[in-house]
């Protein structure tokens, strides 16, 4: 049984809490959530938090242009400053390799730390095995709904960034009261 081992990410100005499965062996590896090069999550979220060189207080001679965060703490930097929290369903698990359809024996994450120190309004599952989780184990807990948005995950490549991109625009709208 492997135990999650990143802590979440989101502070008391937190407003969307965007939930993955659990953690890759690479996200393992780095420490950090998507840490796989093809996950597309940093790309997406990139763009449809609409995160520029001058939001990121980076010089750019293309006013507007979109940064793509690299390290851990220009990704941390771009989600605090959108209000947005990241964690995962689940607390541990048994999984092979990165296979969201091998876990078995879950253990799901006590959301209570998050809901309780930040006001989040809206709850997302970044892919279908996080959601089905979601509504499984922690919504019977919490009483609140998850928006299912498709997987960031390279094993999704039938999903273009383009339309994983118009999907995850949903994000751009103003939160809900819970």
């Amino acid at each position: 049984m492997l135990k999650h081992p990143i802590p979440p990410l989101y502070d008391p100005d937190s407003r969307i809490l965007i939930l993955g499965s659990f953690p890759s062996p690479k996200s393992r590896q780095t420490g950090f959530f998507y840490g796989h090069p093809q996950n597309r999550f940093w790309k997406v979220m990139a763009h449809v938090l609409g995160w520029t060189y001058e939001k990121a207080g980076i010089s750019s001679d293309t006013p507007g242009e979109i940064f793509l965060p690299g390290s851990v703490p220009e990704k941390s930097a771009m989600l605090h400053s959108s209000h947005v929290a990241v964690w995962d369903t689940i607390a541990s698990c048994d999984i092979t390799g990165a296979s969201d359809a091998s876990i078995t024996n879950v253990v799901p994450n006590d959301l209570s730390l998050i809901l309780e120190s930040a006001d989040i309004r809206q709850i997302y599952c970044n892919g279908s095995k996080s959601h089905e989780l979601y509504m499984k184990y922690i919504m019977p807990n919490t009483g609140r709904k998850a928006v299912k948005l498709p997987s960031t995950s390279p094993a999704n490549a039938a999903c273009s960034l383009e339309k994983l991109i118009s999907s995850w625009s949903i994000l751009r709208e103003p939160p809900v009261e819970p």
